[in-house]
């Protein structure tokens, strides 16, 4: 079963992820910390991570980007980021472009995020499974 990660501080858009990413029969694990996002990431291992950037403070999202384009085995696992911070989206273009980041800014059509999530995971099927090492 395809698992999606989605850290996002925002309980009630949590909830609703859960909801709508269920009725697809993916299963989905919530991260509100970002401190105990990483950890738990590394050992579930996603299918992908579906991120808010802005979370307890204005650059955490930023942070956990960084690091999953940095850490060995999460750099694997696509990354939507999922925010409505649309200008902060936008001066951060070309960076999320050249690590191949998928932008879905709020508010979305539950439609578009299905498109970003099957197109997320059929670019990560081309590559391969992430692998813990």
């Amino acid at each position: 079963m395809t698992r999606i990660a989605v850290v996002n501080d925002d309980t009630v858009f949590l909830d609703m992820m859960a909801a709508v990413l269920a009725e697809q029969g993916w299963q989905t694990d919530v991260y509100k910390e970002a401190d105990d996002a990483v950890a738990c990431l590394k050992r579930k291992m996603p299918d992908l991570i579906i991120l808010d950037i802005r979370m307890e403070n204005p650059e955490m999202g930023w942070t956990l980007l960084e690091l999953f384009t940095l850490d060995r085995e999460l750099r694997a696992v696509p990354v939507i980021v999922c925010s409505a911070a649309v200008f902060d989206l936008q001066a951060h273009e070309t960076w999320l472009n050249a690590h191949g980041i998928a932008v879905l800014p709020k508010p979305f059509d539950i439609a578009d995020l299905y498109h970003q999530v099957e197109t997320a995971l059929s670019v990560r099927d081309q590559r391969g499974e992430p692998t813990a090492l």
